[in-house]
This record gives structure tokens, sequence and C-alpha cells, in this order.
């Protein structure tokens, strides 16, 4: 996904509105634009909020920023100035972050952001896209690019078999059948949802956009039984989704990155599993919720 961001972005430039603006991450990737543009490619070292305020007062001359680093040092580094200098302000600006939640679980805590998303969800009307695939991503840059307002783009290095299209409305991808519990996974964490559920009624959707969240598609969709998984921290969307059936009885299990501090490093795969986001682990979980006896062995 992240080179699929460098291409995607640089395209962009074309546009004289846009400006990319780094803290030495990706610097090496943005290099050749940055000779081409050097005017609207803006290295500022490893400051990320003076990267974030930089972008806040580019939006306000009318050019469009994308802000890119690591997650953690976008968003939780410089959440203040993201509150003051772009949100308080009024300005939009594209947040685009790599790492996700343990995608560099091997350089340690510094390097982990699983409450990111939960960050910017204290904001107002920002939205967020979650990409499953490298192949969703050009078409979410472009659309957040053209737009106005504040938009975050979270990157990873996991992703589904395959790309799913769409504007973020949640997409049925298996249908069990009236009163059947709801799935809802987001970007990344489908395929393993998918598998996890294969012999179970449970009706699978899809979104990479859970903010705003297709409350109009859950309703729709949703009986009795809703399980969400998401591939940050676990409840992010709790609070959207009971919201939306607060005038329904329902049940709901909310599956993601756990709170507890693993003090492990490992590699990505590894902290999946740890998490129980891996296919078993969900199954595990779902079983748990529907009282269902699992199939595996």
């Amino acid at each position: 996904m992240r080179e699929t961001f460098v291409a995607s972005a640089t395209e962009l430039l074309a546009d004289p509105r846009t400006t990319i603006v780094l803290a030495d991450i990706s610097a090496a990737a943005f290099a050749p634009a940055a000779r081409r543009y050097p005017d609207r490619v803006l290295n500022v070292g490893i400051r990320e909020q003076l990267m974030v305020g930089l972008a806040g007062g580019l939006a306000l001359t009318g050019q469009r920023p994308i802000v890119h680093s690591y997650a953690p040092f976008l968003v939780e580094r410089a959440y203040e100035q993201i509150k003051l200098d772009l949100d308080h302000q009024g300005v939009g600006a594209v947040l685009v972050s790599v790492g996700a939640s343990y995608d560099r679980a091997a350089a340690g805590r510094t390097h982990l952001s699983p409450a990111d998303v939960s960050l910017i969800d204290t904001l107002n009307s920002w939205t967020v896209h979650v990409p499953g695939h490298p192949d969703e991503v050009p078409g979410l840059l472009r659309d957040v690019v053209c737009g106005q307002d504040s938009a975050y783009l979270r990157l990873s290095t996991q992703q589904n078999s395959r790309p799913y299209g769409g504007d973020g409305a949640l997409r049925v991808l298996r249908d069990a059948g009236p009163g059947a519990a709801l799935l809802v996974a987001v970007g990344p964490v489908l395929d393993a949802a998918l598998a996890a559920v294969a012999d179970l009624p449970v009706t699978v959707a899809y979104t990479h956009r859970p903010r705003p969240f297709d409350t109009a598609g859950l309703r729709e969709l949703a009986g009795t039984e809703v399980i969400l998984v998401e591939p940050y921290l676990a409840g992010t969307s709790a609070r959207v989704v009971s919201e939306a059936l607060a005038d329904r009885p329902h049940r709901l299990l909310s599956l993601g990155v756990g709170r507890s501090d693993l003090r492990r490093y490992g590699t990505a795969e590894d902290h999946t599993r740890w998490h129980g986001l891996d296919a078993d682990g969900l199954r595990r979980s779902v079983d748990g919720f529907l009282g269902t006896a699992s199939a595996r062995g």
C-alpha cells in the first residue's frame, strides 16, 4: 500500500493545489517528486508537530496538503496540532499513515499505534479510510485529495487477497439469510473474518470507511447479533453501532486489537495471532458469542 500511495500522490502533484508534507519518513521514496516539484514536496525533518502545523498553514492559503508518516508519529505525537491547527481552524488536510496497529512490531512500542482511529474519532466530521488492498488506495486517495474536508487514510502491510471497490457503504460478501448474525469487517481483516465464519450462519459485510460509518446499511442488515471486527483498538466503532441500533434489541461483539501492552516484539503476524485477529482467534470469539460449537479440529 505504501508504494501505491507514493505513486498515486506523485501523480496528484500535477494539481498545483496539492502539497506533500513529510517528516523524513518516505522522503527517499518521494525524492523524484521533490526534484520535479521542489516547492510542493516539503520535508521538515523529524518534527512531526511542525509537519502538521505547516499543513495547517498551507491549508489556510488554499493548498490541499497530504501529510504523511508512521501512524504513531502522525496521529499520536502530533495530535495536539491536528486538533488545533486543522480541526479548530476549520481547514482540511489529508493525513496518510503507514505502520497501522503493529506492522513494524520488530521496532517496538514506539512504532505501534492501535489507538489512532480512536483519536481521530474525537475530532469533528473526519472521514477515515482503512483500505484492505493496495488497489483500493489510488481511488480513495484521489477522492479525499479532491475534496475539501479532513480525511485520514490508514495504510498497512496487511491486506486481503483481492480489492473491493465502492464508496465505503457496507458491501455484503456473504449473505446467510434473514435473521442471521451480521459480521462487519473493516479493511484488511476481511479474509480472516470470512474464513472464521465460513461454516456458520453469519452474514459478512465489508467496509473500508469506518467514518462516517454506514449506519443506514447497518440498520438494513443487522438482526439481533452484530459482530464488529476492526484492525485497530477493539471497540473503536462500538459507540457508533450501538447508537445506530439504540431503538432495537441487539447484542454487540467488538473485536480488534486489545488494550493490554503485550510488551513483545515479534512480527505483524504474531501480533495478529496474539490479539485473536487471525481466523482461529476470531472463530473462538464468535463461537463464544453465538454459542456455536467450533468445527475446527
